[in-house]
């Protein structure tokens, strides 16, 4: 098989990782709290689910990323950061999760902003992908925030549209074609 013609640059990934919190806000964050819990079935996470699973995920690859570039860790769980165990406990809402990815977010984003090109080519030793770089890293995290972001798309648009029927009758009124009226 013929390499790629187009080997992404450190730059891409950087910014493909920076994007990730801002989409994930635009997709989710301007429905409410019904359509953010609606499982559109039993294999299916709600909306909420998903992005509290961003939200942990992120926060993990990025302190991942600081461990490997700022104190020079060289062994790394990539899977055990990319799927963090759920916290069950959890009552914050959508919009506090994300902010909170854009918070770590943004200081990973400045870290590798400021990276030479040694630095991004330093080899790592994950527990299951074996030796990897800085950059392959970065390609793992981006690929799996990407998929979650087509996986957030897709949920949306199997959110069943809100129906107004109109006001409830109450049982014995009936229903003309104007206002509400007692039957009789």
């Amino acid at each position: 098989m013929d390499e790629p013609s187009h080997r992404p640059r450190p730059e891409d990934y950087v910014v493909m990782l920076a994007q990730v919190p801002e989409r994930v806000g635009d997709i989710a964050l301007a429905l409410d709290e019904n359509r953010l819990r609606y499982r559109h079935g039993p294999a299916f996470p709600t909306l909420k689910e998903l992005v509290a699973h961003l939200a942990r995920s992120g926060t993990a690859v990025d302190s991942l990323l600081r461990q490997v570039c700022i104190e020079g860790k060289r062994e790394v769980n990539l899977h055990a950061a990319m799927d963090p165990a759920p916290d069950p406990d959890s009552e914050a809402s959508a919009a506090d999760l994300v902010e909170s990815l854009m918070r770590d977010r943004r200081r990973t984003v400045d870290l590798l902003r400021g990276l030479t090109e040694e630095q991004w080519g330093q080899p790592v030793q994950d527990a299951v992908r074996g030796e990897l770089t800085l950059l392959d890293l970065c390609d793992a995290i981006g690929r799996h925030e990407a998929g979650h972001v087509t996986q957030l798309r897709n949920l949306i648009a199997v959110l069943p549209e809100p129906l107004d029927l109109g006001p409830i009758v109450p049982a014995g009124w009936s229903r003309p074609a104007g206002p509400i009226v007692p039957a009789g």
